[in-house]
């Protein structure tokens, strides 16, 4: 269990930094609230289904990528369009209790 602590604080620094540089420093294509509170959002959803083991690597890896898709989408100003790549995001790596069969 400590092994997965250290990974993942590292991954949350480096996300608030990031996140931070995007927001301080948007210029014309500004990096807007609506995205960076959905962000942070599939950061922590992302985390949980990682420490729940919920998800696989890779399903979780290609996650992680298509958010920076988001992240630039909503930096050139097509707010509506990275949040529906946020969504899309979250139905990805969220389990559906109706498909498993657990939801009955």
């Amino acid at each position: 269990m400590h092994k997965n602590v250290f990974p993942s604080a590292v991954r949350w620094a480096l996300a608030t930094l990031f996140l931070g540089a995007m927001i301080e420093g948007a210029t014309a294509g500004s990096f807007t609230r609506g995205c960076a509170v959905r962000d942070l959002q599939i950061l922590m959803l992302i985390e949980e289904q990682q420490s729940a083991t919920a998800a696989s690597l890779e399903k979780l890896n290609d996650a992680l990528l298509t958010m920076q898709h988001a992240r630039m989408v909503c930096h050139e100003g097509r707010v509506a369009d990275a949040l529906s790549i946020y969504d899309s995001i979250s139905q990805n790596i969220t389990p559906n209790p109706l498909r498993s069969g657990r939801g009955r």
